[in-house]
């Protein structure tokens, strides 16, 4: 199956194989684009799922185990009602208060406290330790409001253990409805380290557990000096304070990270978690990839476009050799005129054209006089040289693109002259022989007018494929007259015998 004209040529174009090699590898590297951002939407999927994940199970664990305070606090609220309980003594009302106490070992203390703040019930021990907390922002705050109901404190060191911790409390009414203290139970900060530690996060990622007032807990990585902080007004808390639950990148106030912070609510307390994975380790294994990936494709689309060039210089190479090679087997190579076959494939064209569209054409079959003379006396060489010189009068003798002069053998030359009637004809015909006239070879001291030719001259439109045996037959005629003139053949024009009027130019 063959395929269309220009379709063949546009596949033995260097410029249409260049262009391909080109656009290929461009489309290789937008495919290759696209694909490194599906990896790298991936990684960031990944890592939000993670991230989601890790904040549902370490929600869920503080969850309960502040449920678990909350309900230890809410038992002793309702043993400290329990009839009798004030003439039991000591061991016992111990026992009675603190019988459905939360045994886990990340709780710290748990007692009572009365309106001056003094620790009247100990769990730990009968008789109760010694010790007041009216200063502690937990007291100050449930002794002014009678609603609060659970109120977790900031993050303190234990006056009795001397541990970090977290203290949880509800208030004490008296029947009267007057402030009568708080039951207050602590969980060890080192519950939330422990829970922290067992996931692994990358070197810059961080767990933050807050208070909702802005105040830190604890972190992860553990570091003393970030407990207790406060970074209310941040960017990073004003979004976990606002928005509640979710996800976004932020630059971290605390160490200049930037970080995927994915945070919820604790439950219903007013405790916010978050999450926080480092950016660049979130995209680690997709610039790894990205990098060989990349690296790949550019060396391979660089081999391409450097191959489509090289490609495409030796089809421009080859194209030029086969141009020259055509130009070459239409060209005489003595004169540089047009040879034989060219003229001939030019001749029929031209005859086509003239029947086709009825405008005259003419042709002048010019020969060298005597020019065997020249070979004879002067040797090939000089003969040779006479014939170029013939050769630029005939070119110098047309002017026009579609004028073709040309050398067909030997010392005979002819002049193809499309769309040119007889009067056309006479005047180039005059144009040869004074430029003609005015050749030499100084190399020879051939001199001016000792060079003549003599012409054959015919036009003709509907028999213009005789032409040539009729300008021939009048070139004879010249010859025969004496030479270095000009013989015209009969014109034989349309079968109306009218030639449409012609302009030359």
């Amino acid at each position: 199956m063959s395929l269309p004209p220009r379709l063949a040529r546009g596949l033995r174009s260097a410029r249409t194989w260049i262009a391909l090699g080109i656009l290929a590898p461009l489309g290789m590297l937008v495919v290759s684009g696209v694909m490194l951002l599906d990896l790298r939407q991936d990684a960031w999927d990944k890592a939000g799922q993670t991230s989601r994940n890790l904040l549902q199970v370490i929600e869920r664990d503080i969850a309960r185990n502040v449920e678990l305070i909350d309900l230890t606090l809410l038992a002793v609220q309702d043993n400290l009602r329990a009839p009798g309980l004030a003439k039991l003594d000591a061991s016992m009302r111990q026992l009675v208060l603190f019988d459905r106490a939360a045994t886990a070992k990340d709780l710290g203390v748990l007692f009572v406290l009365d309106e001056n703040g003094d620790i009247v019930e100990d769990a730990a021990v009968s008789p109760p330790r010694k010790g007041n907390y009216a200063d502690r922002d937990y007291f100050q705050a449930h002794k002014a409001n009678r609603h609060l109901g659970l109120f977790i404190g900031r993050p303190i060191v234990s006056r009795l253990t001397g541990e970090r911790m977290v203290n949880f409390t509800r208030r004490i009414d008296k029947s009267d409805g007057s402030f009568g203290g708080l039951v207050l139970g602590s969980l060890k900060l080192t519950y939330l380290g422990r829970l922290f530690d067992q996931i692994g996060l990358g070197r810059d990622g961080a767990i933050n557990l807050y208070l909702k007032d802005g105040t830190r807990i604890t972190r992860h990585p553990f570091l003393e000096a970030d407990v207790g902080v406060n970074i209310a007004g941040s960017r990073t808390f004003d979004r976990f304070a606002r928005e509640g639950t979710g996800a976004f990148v932020e630059i971290s106030v605390r160490d200049g990270v930037r970080r995927l912070y994915t945070f919820t609510r604790v439950g219903e307390l007013p405790l916010i978690l978050n999450v926080a994975l480092s950016v660049d380790e979130v995209e680690a294994g997709w610039r790894t990839k990205a990098a060989v990936i990349g690296s790949v494709v550019l060396v391979l689309c660089g081999l391409t476009v450097g191959l489509s060039l090289l490609f495409g210089r030796e089809l421009r190479r080859r194209a030029a050799m086969q141009a020259e090679l055509a130009r070459l087997s239409e060209t005489d190579t003595l004169t540089g005129l047009a040879n034989r076959r060219r003229f001939e494939e030019a001749y029929a064209r031209a005859c086509a054209d003239a029947g086709r569209t009825g405008r005259p054409l003419s042709l002048l079959v010019v020969d060298a006089d005597h020019f065997k003379r020249y070979n004879d006396r002067y040797g090939h060489a000089v003969g040779d040289e006479v014939l170029k010189a013939l050769a630029r009068c005939l070119s110098a003798s047309v002017h026009r693109p579609e004028d073709l002069a040309c050398r067909v053998g030997g010392e005979e030359f002819v002049l193809l002259l499309p769309n040119t009637d007889r009067a056309g004809a006479r005047w180039a015909a005059g144009e040869v022989h004074a430029q003609v006239s005015g050749l030499f070879v100084p190399s020879a001291s051939i001199g001016a007018g000792a060079v003549t030719v003599s012409i054959g001259s015919a036009t003709g439109v509907a028999d213009a494929a005789d032409l040539y045996g009729r300008a021939d037959a009048a070139l004879y005629e010249a010859k025969a007259g004496g030479r270095n003139r000009t013989c015209y053949a009969p014109f034989c024009g349309d079968a109306a015998g009218k030639v449409p009027a012609l302009r030359l130019a």
